[in-house]
């Protein structure tokens, strides 16, 4: 390894691309998982105990809010909220490898949420609880990503650490 590779700014690349490839795979999961769904449970729903597969469609937001507004204005909205989401994560990766990987998931949920909404307005959705909102594999990414921010919000930085008093 040369001195080059270990500097701030290739480190920081290195970081964003790799998050970049996180949230890309995210994302082609969940809109994969979402073109199965159409195909295969329409009318059909699979009964797995605990966690059914069912299709249901989604015009509004978490838990159907806003599923009375113009599918234009729920797009608009979750777009300038995902395009901010992608911002603080670029700016957030040379920080912490960890924040970004959660940034990533929380972005490749919403880009596959609002692909899925661009194409009729709705997002699909095909896990099914009996006792939750029927939700996909997008809400559980960005779901599980905004927990991992909260936790990872409760560290404290290696500078503070490294300053401690030995005990």
């Amino acid at each position: 390894m040369t001195a080059t590779d270990t500097t701030p700014s290739r480190t920081a690349a290195r970081t964003r691309a790799a998050a970049a490839a996180l949230a890309v795979t995210a994302a082609g999961i969940d809109l994969g998982a979402k073109a199965w769904a159409n195909s295969a449970l329409p009318g059909a729903p699979v009964h797995l105990g605990l966690l059914d597969l069912r299709l249901a469609f989604n015009s509004g937001v978490a838990f159907s809010l806003g599923d009375s507004l113009p599918a234009w204005a729920v797009i608009a909205v979750t777009g300038v909220i995902t395009a901010a989401i992608g911002v603080f994560a670029w700016r957030a990766a040379p920080q912490s490898r960890a924040a970004a990987a959660a940034l990533a998931v929380i972005l490749g949920g919403a880009a596959a949420n609002l692909a899925d909404r661009a194409a009729d307005g709705q997002v699909t959705d095909y896990l099914h609880t009996g006792w939750w909102p029927t939700f996909n594999l997008a809400d559980v990414f960005i779901v599980c990503g905004g927990f991992a921010v909260v936790a990872l919000s409760w560290r404290r930085p290696d500078h503070e650490r490294d300053q401690s008093p030995a005990t």
